[in-house]
């Protein structure tokens, strides 16, 4: 499943090329609570079909509304430059729209984007680059230029710029079946994933479309990506030899996550190993998790995907999880450890 913004893109293109005249919103500013981030988008097409969000809720309607109502007092403009418009601005109008108590949100409006500037730009996404999008406000032409480096949006007197692209990626170290769950929940999140399996019995039989397979070992991999801030690693095959090194190379990057699967007796020898074999501290390894995922009584290997997909989304967006919810405090006393078959393993410990 691709994430939201290519789905949107696509369906806005499709419909350009068939003809049709359709609106692209940006979501340019927010105060206060708004439903949904600076950046996002909704294509809007003449006959009022929408793709994509800019508030999940009464905003799309009175986009809709007004942009297929022709000739009505509040009718938006079929054609022309950029177009602004702010909901939430009093209270009467935030409770309207189903905004949160004090939110406002702006949306810019560019009318009949050019299908071949947004064709172009799917291109590039499909081959997983990251793009700035440019959008002149004085007649909306559209510029794409390849960068190295995710940014927020910029909306300045002149321009919009907005970042498309897999500027978030995951490494997973392991093709078994927990991988292909989780790939698959992180790739509709938005992240680029790649998966690392040297091992034949298991690489041979990925499906996951979208999560690029390599067969390298998992420590070149981990060299050959040079996970930056928003870049995370996720080993899930219970093999030293696999793990480890590639573990501790992530260890060395700024990499906003790095985890291993497995019970807290077995995590708790992995820092044991890697202490006595590998030259490392308890300060070295302060940043590397285990056993990963939070406790949502998981007891199958989707379920306990679920649970390290949640971990990977609250450390990304800076959420400090409450100690309970940390498998490493089961309260029934078990870690739930999947092998890369899929089966579930019930370790026994103390606590």
């Amino acid at each position: 499943m691709e994430n939201l913004d290519v789905t949107v893109l696509r369906a806005l293109r499709d419909w350009r090329q068939d003809g049709k005249r359709a609106v692209l919103a940006t979501v340019v500013r927010t105060w206060g609570s708004s439903p949904r981030p600076v950046g996002c988008i909704m294509a809007l097409r003449e006959d009022g079909a929408v793709m994509g969000s800019v508030s999940g809720g009464c905003v799309e309607y009175d986009l809709i509304a007004r942009y297929t109502q022709a000739g009505a007092a509040d009718a938006l403009p079929r054609e022309g430059p950029p177009q602004f418009v702010k909901y939430g601005v009093t209270a009467d109008e935030a409770h309207r729209f189903g905004l949160p108590c004090g939110g406002t949100l702006e949306v810019m409006l560019e009318f009949d984007p050019e299908a071949a500037k947004v064709a172009e730009l799917l291109q590039a996404l499909d081959a997983g680059r990251l793009m700035h999008r440019r959008v002149r406000l004085a007649d909306g032409q559209v510029t794409l230029e390849a960068t190295e480096h995710p940014a927020e949006l910029i909306l300045n007197q002149t321009e919009l710029v907005n970042t498309f692209g897999p500027g978030w990626r995951m490494l997973i170290i392991g093709a078994g079946q927990m991988s292909e769950y989780l790939a698959t929940m992180a790739l509709f999140c938005g992240f680029a994933v790649t998966v690392c399996d040297p091992r034949e019995e298991f690489a041979g039989s990925w499906s996951v479309p979208g999560a690029r397979l390599v067969r390298t070992m998992p420590d070149d991999t981990v060299a050959e990506m040079a996970p930056d801030g928003r870049t995370c690693v996720v080993a899930l095959t219970h093999d030293p030899k696999l793990d480890d090194l590639a573990l501790l190379q992530a260890l060395e990057t700024p990499a906003f996550y790095i985890g291993a699967i497995g019970s807290r007796r077995n995590s708790a020898l992995r820092h044991q190993r890697m202490i006595e074999h590998l030259d490392q501290t308890d300060e070295s390894l302060a940043h590397l998790r285990g056993p990963i995922g939070i406790y949502i009584g998981s007891k199958t290997p989707p379920e306990i995907a679920v649970s390290v997909m949640a971990e990977v989304l609250a450390v990304k967006n800076g959420v400090p999880l409450p100690r309970d919810m940390d498998v490493a405090h089961v309260k029934d006393m078990q870690d739930i450890a999947p092998n890369d078959a899929g089966q579930v393993c019930f370790v026994a410990h103390a606590d």
